[in-house]
């Protein structure tokens, strides 16, 4: 695999392709910028309905947005305006990552330096953002043969594209034939800690079972929110996973009382457009700061790196707070209910088969939140084999 870096181009290549919708996948809306196009995954009447900054700034990084075209190029130059995010007090984040496929397989990796600066008061909530210029993400030495070409954005970034420059002409790539799986869920499902977009769970997953990913975690933001039911029921997909749980309890958001009819109505409202699509509800992975203990969650720099910690009194959880045990049971009962009520192809999955205790055991968890890159391959693994496989919910 060869990695590309991002410099300045000394000479231009002779053929620009504006950036259109048609090189896209993976996304649910574009915005037309003053300087490009900018893939968003959630539609203009959700984003208006959007309550605070965290899934503003959430669903317009592109987590398994994908450029995909057709071209016998063996150097090409992807145009962009980054949006990065630095947080005072903690070291800043490395730039984020595109990755480049042929033929689906990793063939390069870059960076695009400089683009915009959202600085974000972690104590505070204050957010203020710097403009910046467009950056080139480059890659060259690629096969001169004809090959399929995706470009899987930064995961972590908000990205404008503007155009691509190569030297040799695109076309959109066809259409593949494949499932498409749209999979909802917290900022695991995002990518947290993930190095690079096609190294997220969600990506891993979909590339073993061979399938073509909508990827709607959004970092912090998996809040049963009626405008992401109404995205999902409005959103052609083949296969539907739900991943619930853990933001519900760190942000301490709702009590027992409330969650469930809030499960119930998000699962009515994508069954309105999914009446029988098979639906994978799965609750959240291991995480003991929160198996037993209520949130709100809250960041923790005792140790000159950034940690979280549960705030909650595990007493509570008789007054209906919410922890990921309590949650488990709940959705468990939900699905058994609601499968006897006619619904045999709605399914649910124990996240902790994905991630346990030996897991945490291999591949603890480095901020006792996240996963790291081995966690995100254990997960992908092992979803791959209990929803994709033979005797799975998803068994094509």
């Amino acid at each position: 695999m060869n990695t590309s870096h991002t410099t300045p181009s000394s000479t231009a290549l002779p053929i620009t392709t504006p950036v259109t919708e048609a090189l896209l996948h993976g996304h649910l809306d574009v915005e037309h910028t003053e300087r490009g196009l900018l893939p968003h995954r959630l539609p203009a009447r959700a984003r208006r309905q959007i309550p605070d900054e965290q899934l503003a700034i959430a669903e317009s990084q592109p987590s398994g947005v994908r450029l995909a075209f057709r071209t016998r190029a063996t150097a090409i130059d992807l145009h962009t305006v980054p949006t990065k995010r630095v947080y005072p007090g903690v070291p800043t984040p490395p730039d984020g990552v595109y990755d480049l496929l042929v033929d689906g397989r990793l063939a390069a990796q870059t960076t695009v330096s400089g683009g915009n600066l959202r600085t974000i008061d972690l104590s505070t909530g204050r957010v203020e953002l710097t403009q910046g210029p467009p950056g080139t993400a480059r890659f060259t030495g690629l096969p001169a043969r004809d090959k399929t070409v995706e470009i899987w954005l930064p995961h972590t970034e908000t990205t404008e594209l503007i155009a691509l420059d190569t030297d040799a002409p695109v076309t959109p790539a066809p259409d593949t034939g494949r499932r498409r799986w749209l999979h909802h869920g917290s900022s695991i499902s995002h990518g947290s800690n993930a190095t690079h977009p096609t190294g997220t769970w969600p990506a891993m997953a979909a590339a073993g079972a061979g399938v073509d990913l909508v990827n709607l975690g959004f970092g912090g933001s998996a809040l049963l929110d009626p405008f992401t039911a109404r995205a999902i029921r409005d959103t052609p997909a083949d296969l539907i996973s739900l991943k619930i749980g853990i933001n519900l309890v760190n942000t301490d958001v709702m009590r027992l009382r409330a969650f469930a009819p809030a499960v119930h109505g998000f699962l009515d409202t994508v069954r309105e457009g999914h009446p029988a699509t098979p639906l994978l509800v799965v609750s959240s992975v291991l995480c003991p700061i929160q198996e037993d203990t209520p949130g709100p969650l809250a960041a923790d720099f005792s140790t000159g790196t950034l940690r979280f910690r549960a705030t909650g009194d595990p007493a509570d959880t008789a007054a209906g707070r919410l922890t990921l045990a309590v949650i488990r049971a709940e959705l468990a009962r939900i699905v058994a209910a609601r499968v006897a009520d006619g619904d045999p192809n709605l399914h649910y999955l124990d996240g902790r088969s994905l991630y346990g205790e030996t897991d945490h055991d291999e591949h603890p968890l480095p901020d006792d939140l996240h996963p790291d890159q081995a966690g995100h391959r254990r997960i992908a693994d092992h979803f791959t084999r209990l929803a994709f496989g033979s005797t799975g919910p998803f068994a094509s």
